[in-house]
């Protein structure tokens, strides 16, 4: 037995994981203690109801995310525009937020500010944020980046069944019928829940899967009938379907007179509304609209699941009711395994909704415009009254900022410089506010850049607190270790902001508080756990009663689900259960629809439908995901993807760069084949951004026409033209780890780096790899870039120490640092003639020895020397796995059972499990 130091003793805390609105429980492995412990490692929670143990591939990925590069870890502040931000102390911080603000409520109003905050917030963190725009400021300018993901489900549920909430529960997946997967590629964008319906389709092999969505994902390669609907005509399909199950009888008419009102209103207004009348603007067959209304309509238990499909549109409120209609004119919600079931796209979103944190909404689903709600609010802060005009929503935010009506603006958590639509607007708008505040975790982000006060917030894993997840279940967040620096938890920030702010606010010519016990009575919180039980207090009685809640009963019992009120064992797990509705009569609402497809059609100079969504391994601005180099590995690069025959019309080779121009701007992009498309349409993702390319990434080409009722923005279509992109001189700059560090020196690297990205006509910097990680930023210019510009970028990633090549008549530069220990290439940079790139790369990623290579290092050989085989894209990210791989077993006849025992691939968190039954799948019609 080894006589050596010990092993560092393991911890473990429960938590819950940040990702998506599933709400993971995760189990924090820490070593050490106090300001040195670490988080080391994380895994499912066997013990939460919403994933018994599973995770997937970021959820798995979490403890990647650590590194402290990149992390906002004290305070900066410049007081005038043009100068840098320095270091302060957190006094000197918030008293300066506090004067500024002041000053500016003073003399232009309460509504000249604003308050930008998250879904990625905790509940706590909500709660203050709230209440420090209502009751210091005095101004209903808050609102969350919520209203780009889940505002069109709110209106929908509260227009049809009167309150915002779910119906339904994750143990209903186990016991529906059918599914109806509308707008949503569940498989990637909420994994662990996809699961569930593979385990209930393998249990219940009649059970039926219908998918709407206008691609072949991997989500719709499962269905049993996938409806590739034209972008923007969800409310006409599921209308139509209404108008199959009406003529054939299969509607609930005694639910409907008993339950429901507005019916005939709505009856007349699908009368006409055909199978073959809808096949044209929907863009599938009649045949298949019969068949999907027939299904849901012979359904014992059928479960509508939904997200960004149906919710980004200039009609989401619309798409959301007609969907709940469905489940209204057959009687089937309610009861288990059945009802509408909205997939909410943060760990939070919930939860802001519940505290009030929008500019449409109070505390315990109250609204600012009722005067009751406002009065019986401010009777419990304690105040006299609370605002009544009307809050700016996301949109109108920023629009208003740019208009110079509000002046200033207060952005946690969230980065509008790059999720919000038609970021040239967005971006001037932060250019012209007289004061941006950005409280993040991150000091990279691209919002960052515009702050003149940065402040440094804790992330996850150092926080503590409640969130709520889809299924209305609120569960703890835990810290397992301290912030770094000094970095603060959210709701602490806010809070001390508000004390500081009340003693400067004027109302009637005196300080809004004045005295110490004003102060305390508002806003003195000792803990999360305090904040908590005053957000109690706000709901009781409402419909989302959560009376009986409070940090130590969510320690006792765990996770639980509202409502749960005083004297509860336990919460409620599915609502309507007795067909008594949240609205004033308790009856359900049948609503008038509109029937329009997107905010732009396409015409001769925009022929092209782009559509934006989320890949597997990301998630929103990669702000953490993209931290773990791992997860970048099943979709390095960002790309758009066209039909086959589109590529072919417009003469584009795979990887080609192309201009693609929308009527709010152009970015670059290469040009990727994908057979999951219709002709016509395109598809990128909204991860990359100016942290990675040399533009706004794809938001710069989206529309920032909303719904009317929602005010949630249309960030799922916009009209484009795709053109070739001549930029012929290119650079191919690639850097390997030196260190055991691997991480943390990739993530400074392209921090240096990201700052020349908009110099370039087209710059794309990524990271892959896995054993042997590297940093890749590829360039292309119409005219080459000058050699002082190239020692920059060669000086950032530390290559000084290298052997070079130049040949100055054609204008190349090639540079290599070699190992001296080990012989590795861990540095490559190819300037004007970029042939060897892909498989240098790829010899970089091996960590193999250059060896008998270096001989090759500077030739244009597009191909590698023998004995170098392409390792492939990886699918699967817990095992390391390559399409390359399972394609070579696949081939050879194995069956998938088979490739999985010898590979592992798919047995860890399972999140690559569709594509291997797809490529399966694939590999059998190839041998029939």
């Amino acid at each position: 037995m080894s006589m050596g130091a010990p092993e560092p003793l393991l911890r473990e805390t429960r938590s819950t994981c940040c990702y998506c609105g599933t709400g993971c429980g995760v189990i924090i492995e820490t070593v050490g203690a106090g300001e040195t412990a670490q988080i080391v490692g994380v895994r499912g929670d066997p013990e939460h109801p919403a994933n018994f143990g599973r995770l997937c591939s970021k959820g798995a990925s979490l403890h990647l995310t650590t590194a402290l590069t990149g992390r906002a870890l004290l305070p900066e502040y410049r007081a005038a525009r043009g100068e840098a931000r320095r270091a302060v102390g957190w006094d000197a911080a918030l008293d300066a937020a506090a004067a500024r603000f002041a000053a500016i409520i003073n003399e232009h109003g309460p509504d000249a500010v604003a308050f930008y905050v998250s879904g990625q917030l905790l509940t706590e963190d909500y709660y203050v944020f709230n209440k420090l725009a209502r009751v210091v400021v005095g101004t209903n300018n808050i609102d969350s980046n919520s209203r780009l993901c889940m505002s069109s489900a709110v209106a929908g549920y509260k227009a049809t069944l009167g309150s915002d909430a779910v119906p339904g529960s994750y143990a209903d997946i186990a016991l529906a019928d059918l599914f109806l997967l509308a707008g949503s590629n569940t498989a990637w964008a909420h994994p662990v829940l996809f699961r569930r319906i593979e385990d209930a389709k393998a249990a219940n092999p009649e059970l039926k899967i219908i998918v709407v969505d206008p691609r072949r994902t991997d989500t719709a390669a499962m269905a049993d009938l996938h409806l590739a609907i034209t972008p923007g005509s969800d409310a006409i399909l599921y209308s139509a379907m209404l108008h199959v199950m009406l003529w054939e009888g299969q509607v609930d008419e005694a639910f409907i007179a008993a339950h429901t009102s507005g019916f005939p209103a709505l009856r007349a207004q699908v009368r006409e509304l055909t199978p073959a009348a809808a096949a044209a603007s929907c863009g599938v067959s009649a045949d298949g609209i019969v068949t999907a209304a027939r299904w849901f309509g012979e359904a014992a238990a059928p479960l509508s699941m939904w997200c960004q499909g149906l919710n980004q549109s200039t009609h989401g409120t619309a798409n959301n009711a007609a969907l709940i209609h469905l489940h209204l004119a057959t009687g089937k919600i309610g009861r288990p395994g059945m009802g509408p079931f909205s997939l909410t796209g943060q760990p939070n979103a919930m939860g802001g909704r519940e505290v009030g944190a929008m500019a449409n909404l109070l505390p315990g689903h109250r609204n600012p415009a009722d005067v009751g709600d406002r009065e019986e609010l401010a009777a419990l802060w304690g105040v006299p009254s609370l605002p009544a005009a009307p809050g700016k929503t996301a949109v109108e935010l920023f629009d208003a900022l740019r208009e110079g009506t509000i002046k200033a603006v207060w952005i946690a958590c969230t980065n509008p410089a790059h999720s919000l639509p038609d970021q040239t607007r967005v971006r001037e708008a932060l250019c012209k506010a007289e004061f941006v505040v950005v409280q993040d975790a991150y000091a990279e982000i691209e919002t960052a850049a515009y702050a003149d006060l940065l402040l440094p917030a804790a992330s996850w894993g150092e926080k503590e607190g409640t969130v709520t997840n889809s299924e209305r279940r609120i569960s703890r967040v835990r810290a397992a270790v301290a912030p770094p620096g000094e970095a603060r938890a959210d709701w602490e920030i806010a809070a001390d902001f508000a004390r500081r702010l009340g003693a400067r606010v004027m109302r009637g010519g005196i300080p809004l508080w004045d005295g110490a016990g004003d102060t305390v009575q508002h806003f003195d919180f000792a803990d999360a756990a305090q904040v908590f039980a005053e957000h109690v207090a706000t709901t009781r009685g409402r419909d989302l009663d959560i009376g009986g809640l409070s940090h130590a009963m969510l320690e006792q019992r765990g996770p639980q689900q509202w409502p749960c009120p005083a004297g509860a064992t336990a919460g409620q797990a599915r609502l309507y259960a007795d067909h008594r509705f949240a609205t004033a009569d308790g009856r359900a609402c049948f609503v008038p629809l509109t029937f329009n497809l997107t905010a732009e059609a396409p015409d001769a100079r925009f022929p092209l439908r782009l559509t934006t969504g989320r890949l597997r391994d990301q998630w929103h601005g990669m702000s953490r995901s993209g931290r773990a180099v791992r997860l970048c590995a099943h979709e390095p690069a960002p790309r758009l993807l066209l039909h086959p025959a589109d590529l072919e019309r417009r003469g584009f080779k795979e990887g080609e760069l192309a201009r693609v121009a929308s009527r709010r701007g152009e970015i670059v992009l290469p040009v990727s084949a994908s057979e999951e498309l219709k002709p016509g349409q395109a598809f990128a993702a909204m991860h990359w951004g100016g942290r990675s390319l040399s533009h706004a990434g794809v938001n710069q080409l989206m529309p920032a026409a909303s719904d009317p009722v929602s005010k949630q923005p249309e960030l799922k279509h916009a009209a484009i033209r795709v053109e070739r992109a001549e930029l012929p001189w290119r650079l191919v700059l690639l850097r390997a780890a030196e260190t055991a560090a691997a991480e943390e020196e990739l993530l400074l690297w392209r921090a240096r780096l990201a700052h020349f990205l908009p110099q370039f006509d087209y710059a794309a910097l990524t990271l892959a790899g896995r054993d042997h990680p590297l940093l890749a930023l590829h360039v292309a210019s119409a005219e080459p870039v000058a050699d002082d510009r190239l020692a920059l970028l060669v000086a950032a990633l530390d290559l000084g120490a290298s052997t070079v090549y130049r040949d100055p008549r054609r204008g190349i530069v090639k540079l290599a640092r070699i190992d001296a220990a080990g012989g590795q290439l861990k540095g490559l940079l190819l300037a004007g003639e970029t042939a060897a790139a892909d498989w240098l790369r790829e010899l970089m990623l091996s960590g193999r020895p250059l060896g008998e290579l270096r001989r090759w290092l500077f030739a244009p050989a597009a191909q590698p020397p023998a004995g170098l085989v392409p390792a492939g894209r990886t699918v699967c990210n817990c095992c390391g796995v390559a399409d390359t791989e399972i394609k070579a077993l696949l081939g050879q006849g194995l069956a998938l059972e088979q490739v999985q025992a010898q590979l592992k691939c798919g047995s860890s968190c399972g999140s690559c499990l569709p594509e291997l039954r797809r490529m399966a799948a694939q590999a059998a019609a190839t041998v029939a």
